[in-house]
């Protein structure tokens, strides 16, 4: 068993820092300031060749996995981008992977090229408001008239919305009462967005401004059939080829918050002198930094164990939540950590681990909760009875 990276692996790193040295904190700092989506770090990554990192080669990505992935989104996260730099990319990477399995040739053709290329921006539109992570009793509904789909409807917490010009959506085109099982009658599109007839409110929130979150109503939007992804009433079977990876990837950014928070609140240990001593001279001081430090560790190694599993075709969910449970815990721990450590410049922005705590609560809230994933461990794993 070999812990070290790859040649390749290690300059996919080396490359993506490279990247990310051209926006530090202060670039991240305006976005969150603006509330301006990254248009030129999402077209440097574009440049670089990077948005199709896990794409198929015949349509324009790299063809590697999701351990190569998690690598550059943590390397994204970790340069001071922390979640705003990484969910302005997310859906390149993990979002169409129903398109690359279960998409026809055509579609596949049509839609990956320019996706890869950064020309298209899509967003990803399940959640809806009473539903929660309750998927089957979604409301949203797309009724069938000849060759199109008309779409009626909510979603909420819908990323990128402002920005997208294209939609992953899933909607029930089989009443739910008609179906034999809960999971079938979802049917998934990958469309266009007619701004006449699909309405995005932006939701005012903590942090991660520079990437928004949004309402979506849609009253009597059209889908032409041939935006379909895959048979009618299995798009529920279809999304989930898409959840391990994404939470796979979340929690690679979450390690990447905790690496930044880390970095800067070591440094500032040894920088800052109280009572003539450096306060990183303290154990009160150091022993929370060493922690973070083990527990970041611990949890890259349970997203590299998920990943190579992924990408091996093997199982994976037990891995991948566990993995999204513990980074997303040791992210916020660090910083949290970052913040006390600076004392009361912690709360001041110019320091920048005030935005790296605000961004640590997303992995620990999206695209599960903490509890959810202990259910699901309980239940699957250690064999407990369902609790909900």
């Amino acid at each position: 068993m070999d812990f070290t990276l790859t040649p390749e692996q290690a300059a996919i790193r080396e490359q993506i820092a490279r990247i990310c040295a051209d926006f530090p904190d202060e670039y991240w700092l305006a976005r969150d300031r603006e509330a301006a989506f990254p248009h030129a770090f999402h077209a440097a990554m574009a440049a670089g060749g990077w948005l199709g990192i896990a794409m198929p080669v015949e349509y324009g990505g790299a063809g590697l996995g999701i351990l190569e992935a998690a690598l550059m989104m943590e390397t994204i996260a970790a340069s001071g981008a922390c979640m705003s730099g990484a969910s302005a990319l997310h859906m390149n990477i993990f979002g169409l992977n129903p398109v690359v399995v279960f998409g026809t040739e055509a579609q596949k053709r049509r839609f990956l090229p320019p996706l890869v290329a950064g020309r298209d921006k899509p967003c990803f539109a399940v959640t809806e408001p009473d539903v929660g992570l309750n998927t089957t009793e979604l409301k949203t509904r797309a009724e069938r008239r000849g060759d199109r789909y008309v779409v009626h409807g909510q979603k909420m917490w819908i990323s990128t919305a402002q920005v997208a010009n294209r939609m992953l959506l899933l909607a029930r085109t089989t009443p739910l009462e008609q179906v034999r099982r809960k999971t079938e009658g979802l049917s998934l599109f990958y469309t266009e967005i007619d701004r006449a007839r699909v309405e995005v409110r932006l939701i005012e929130k903590m942090g991660r401004h520079a990437v928004d979150s949004n309402m979506v109503f849609f009253d009597g939007f059209e889908i032409p059939l041939e935006d379909r992804i895959g048979e009618e009433g299995q798009g529920f079977r279809y999304i989930l080829h898409g959840m391990n990876p994404e939470r796979i990837l979340i929690a690679a950014e979450a390690v990447g918050i905790g690496r930044a928070a880390l970095r800067r609140a070591a440094a500032y240990a040894k920088e800052r002198r109280v009572f003539g001593r450096p306060i990183g001279q303290n154990q009160a001081i150091q022993h929370p930094l060493a922690r973070n430090w083990a527990e970041l560790e611990a949890a890259e190694l349970m997203v590299w164990k998920a990943a190579s599993l992924y990408d091996a075709g093997k199982e994976c969910g037990a891995e991948a939540n566990a993995a999204k449970y513990l980074a997303a815990e040791a992210g916020f721990r660090a910083a949290e950590t970052a913040v006390m450590t600076h004392g009361g410049m912690g709360y001041a922005q110019e320091y920048h681990v005030e935005r790296y705590l605000r961004e640590s609560l997303i992995p620990r809230i999206a695209p599960v909760s903490r509890e959810l994933i202990l259910s699901h461990i309980a239940e699957r794993v250690l064999g407990q009875p369902k609790s909900y």
